[in-house]
């Protein structure tokens, strides 16, 4: 079993910061991609940044504005996430996945429970 925690959430004024934590642990053979996605309500879960190696991706939305990072000894990937939006808001979901052991096999994904960020005005 692997378990995902996100932390880092919260209530942020328009134009203000946040940093999103999210720590892997339990049976981890070797990871390769983390990533972040978020969800409005009423809308359809969404890709924001994930990181493969040094490679990293972005949503058009939040290119310059979010960065993503990872800690591979503490197997933990960050968003930082600046000057924040009101749509930005969302519940913000950690994804993990995993390589097999067996070469040719397929990847094992994993979800965090969500962290809810909310952007006023």
């Amino acid at each position: 079993q692997v378990q995902l925690v996100e932390s880092g959430g919260g209530l942020v004024q328009a134009g203000g910061s946040l940093r999103l934590s999210c720590a892997a642990s339990g049976n981890i053979f070797s990871i390769n991609t983390m990533g972040w996605y978020r969800q409005a309500p009423g809308n359809q879960r969404e890709l924001v940044a994930s990181i493969t190696g040094i490679s990293t991706v972005y949503a058009a939305s939040v290119k310059g504005r979010f960065t993503i990072s990872r800690d591979n000894a503490k197997q933990t990937v960050y968003l930082q996430m600046n000057s924040l939006k009101p749509e930005d808001s969302g519940v913000y979901h950690c994804k993990l996945w995993m390589r097999a052991p067996r070469v040719n096999d397929p990847q094992f994904e994993y979800w965090g429970q969500g962290t809810l960020v909310t952007v006023s005005e």
